[in-house]
């Protein structure tokens, strides 16, 4: 075996001892600067903690290995946001759901409550005015409500005597009218047979038939929906007698329970709100009115019997926006159809619609105004909404529930821009601009905070409703 040179033995242990001079160099070069820096920094107090490690780095060859960030920072800012409205808005659905569950449980009273409030707004005006007059509140409100109550059951009165009377002159005209229809189709262009007729007849009697214990049981369910009728229309009765007479102490009682920061706000919504509701219950009362009589004269000059009962519908279901007007229009139109013919079915369903153009464009707009501001998708929405969670009730009080809604949130919106502007401290001094010391108030004691109303007394005067302007 071959031994390595001698030179290149020698080579080798020169550049080792070269190596070795040049590290010893690089701690000295090190040592001396970690000396500077220390007398250097020796007036400024004792080295930090990142100092001190980048010290012992420099001297010791270690690795410094930083802090890490905080995770809340690492995360994007899109995502941080997003993540606090989601908690947020669960939160919300949250309690939602366990509002509209505990409203569910208890909805006969709700509803009842309700319709006590719209009877309310819309007999609220008779019982001012009979305070203008002298009367004092109690004779004002027991006469408002004896004659409110007295007109509601002559209607409905006079409806069931109207049908009770013509019940059996509209079967007969029912079944010269189906006849009439079974001739038509034979004779039309639609090429209907006999024996389709006869099929469809025969498929009709037997889904009869066949339903015939889920139609025994809607009977039976039909009597507990009306011993709930009897006790909703009692509730709302004592409940619309205890608003027109006790409205404004009932109103005060509820703003207490509201905080004390929140309370000037809910305070001035409050008879906004309420005038809102007034005012769709008198725009409402007066367009179903005219409905109701423009729709039942034209049914009463085209001899379709029960036009006054079918005006008396027309008039109720118009309480329900856009599905009641479509529903007793239907209604009026089959009538026709069944009893006088397809030419006054055409001609009633002409009548309809020419009425309810009407109302939409005309009186809507001119007589509800700008009191009552609910987008038409909004309307659809709210009704569809209201009959599934609560039925007909539901249908009809989700639109005023809704413009209620809109003017309350439209009014705390502004409420609370202005209280921040209030809030915002204004230049004094030099900073001031166009100011001068000699046209400053002077100092004087301090003022309490205008959001914050006494602790024992009700809302300010200001901010409180009238006396007869809102019950609730």
């Amino acid at each position: 075996m071959s031994r390595v040179p001698g030179w290149l033995g020698r080579l080798g242990a020169g550049l080792t001892e070269m190596s070795g001079r040049l590290e010893q160099r690089r701690q000295e070069a090190r040592r001396s600067a970690a000396d500077d820096g220390r007398s250097a920094s020796s007036d400024q107090g004792p080295p930090t903690p990142e100092e001190a490690a980048l010290e012992y780095a420099a001297t010791h060859h270690a690795v410094v290995v930083r802090d890490r960030p905080d995770p809340a920072q690492a995360v994007p800012w899109g995502v941080r946001v997003a993540a606090e409205a989601g908690w947020r808005l669960l939160v919300l659905a949250g309690t939602v759901w366990v509002l509209m569950r505990v409203i569910s449980a208890v909805q006969l009273v709700v509803l009842a409550f309700v319709a006590a409030l719209l009877i309310t707004a819309l007999l609220q005006p008779t019982v001012a005015w009979l305070r203008r007059h002298g009367v004092p509140r109690g004779p004002a409100t027991a006469l408002t409500a004896i004659l409110g109550f007295v007109v509601m059951g002559l209607i409905g009165w006079f409806v069931t005597w109207q049908v009770m009377e013509n019940i059996d002159n509209l079967s007969d005209q029912v079944q010269d009218g189906i006849d009439e229809l079974r001739n038509w189709l034979l004779n039309s262009p639609f090429h209907v047979t006999d024996k389709q007729i006869n099929e469809i007849a025969k498929n009709l009697r037997e889904a009869v038939g066949a339903n015939t214990d889920q139609i025994t049981s809607a009977g039976l369910e039909g009597v507990t929906v009306v011993v709930e009728a009897l006790t909703g229309i009692l509730l709302a009765a004592f409940s619309t007698l205890f608003l027109l007479y006790d409205g404004k102490r009932i109103w005060q009682w509820t703003l207490r329970l509201v905080p004390a920061a929140a309370r000037p706000g809910v305070a001035g919504a409050g008879p906004r709100a309420w005038r809102t509701l007034t005012a769709y219950v008198r725009g409402t009362v007066i367009v179903a009115l005219i409905d109701a009589i423009f729709i039942g004269l034209g049914i009463y000059f085209l001899d379709v019997p029960m036009a006054v009962p079918l005006a008396v519908f027309i008039f109720l279901f118009a309480f329900i926006p856009l599905v009641g007007a479509v529903v007793s229009g239907a209604l009026a139109v089959v009538v026709a159809l069944v009893t006088q013919g397809v030419f006054a079915a055409v001609m009633t369903l002409v009548v309809v619609l020419a009425v309810q153009q009407i109302e939409g464009h005309i009186l809507q707009p001119f007589i509800l105004g700008r009191a009552v501001r609910v987008h038409p998708l909004a309307v659809v929405l709210s009704v569809a909404a209201g009959g599934m969670i609560a039925g007909i009730g539901g249908a009809v009080v989700a639109v005023p529930l809704v413009a209620v809604t809109n003017t309350v949130v439209g009014y705390l919106r502004a409420y609370s821009r202005e209280a921040a502007a209030r809030q915002t401290p204004e230049p004094r001094g030099a900073t001031a601009v166009g100011a001068s010391p000699a046209t400053d108030p002077p100092p004087g004691p301090p003022q309490p905070p205008a959001s914050e109303p006494p602790s024992d007394a009700s809302p300010p005067s200001d901010a409180s409703p009238p006396s007869d302007a809102s019950p609730a």
